[in-house]
């Protein structure tokens, strides 16, 4: 008897709330800038540690969660959360 085949994990993205595989989107974690405020920052290896947010790594999703605020109501992060840095990351990708 052989044993079930295990399914990719799956993940909705915060931008257009789509649901895909895990391994298609891009992790995004709480983290502070370089002035020590709350930032979102990308984690392309997800490996960081804490809670983090799931993305399409494409500008069209990114914008998408800016306009909705997603990274704060994601990431659990009360005060305003800057997503320069995952922008930045998402715009050196193409």
């Amino acid at each position: 008897m052989t044993s079930p085949q295990r399914a990719d994990p799956v993940r909705t993205c915060v931008g257009c709330r789509k649901r895909a595989a895990k391994r298609e989107l891009l992790r995004v974690t709480a983290g502070s800038d370089t002035h020590g405020r709350a930032a979102a920052v990308p984690d392309p290896t997800a490996t960081a540690p804490g809670r983090g947010a799931h993305l399409h790594p494409s500008v069209a999703c990114y914008d998408l969660a800016v306009r909705r605020k997603a990274f704060g109501r994601a990431l659990r992060v009360s005060t305003g959360i800057s997503a320069a840095a995952v922008g930045d990351y998402l715009t050196s990708l193409t």
